[in-house]
């Protein structure tokens, strides 16, 4: 029985572990957002951009998701991963708005991979359009 009981307690201290670690990465992400300043001040000549993605692993049927940003949006464009053990992935979409914003580029169209730099062989991509209207 002690045997047992151990496990369980190792099992929980893990997930606990893991909890504190995602809530940790949470609040950094919430700072970063914070720290990455308004649409507005970083790029004065959008008026909008939106971001199409759909997201594909597999074994999942594919999710679409949309984004809308507004000049007082955070200038923010790292999407978290939707698999649930995912470590520290996502997509970054930074240098693509970046890029696109240099070069006054209305649209552009592209796929990423999931950053994630766990162990697993089934990470995710996206394919994504991202539309940016300027003033």
């Amino acid at each position: 029985m002690e045997g047992a009981f151990s496990f369980e307690k190792n099992e929980r201290d893990m997930n606990n572990n893991k909890h504190a670690a995602m809530m940790e990465r949470k609040q950094e992400m919430m700072q970063q957002r914070r720290d990455a300043g308004s649409i507005e001040t970083n790029f004065p000549e959008v008026t909008s951009i939106n971001m199409n993605m759909t997201y594909n692993q597999k074994g999942t049927k594919s999710i679409l998701r949309t984004f809308h940003f507004i000049p007082s949006s955070y200038a923010f464009f790292i999407v978290n991963c939707l698999r649930k053990d995912c470590v520290d992935g996502g997509f970054d979409l930074t240098q693509v708005i970046t890029t696109m914003v240099r070069n006054h580029r209305a649209e552009v169209k592209g796929a990423l991979s999931c950053k994630g730099t766990d162990s697993s062989t089934n990470h995710s991509d996206i394919v994504y359009e991202v539309s940016i209207q300027y003033a």
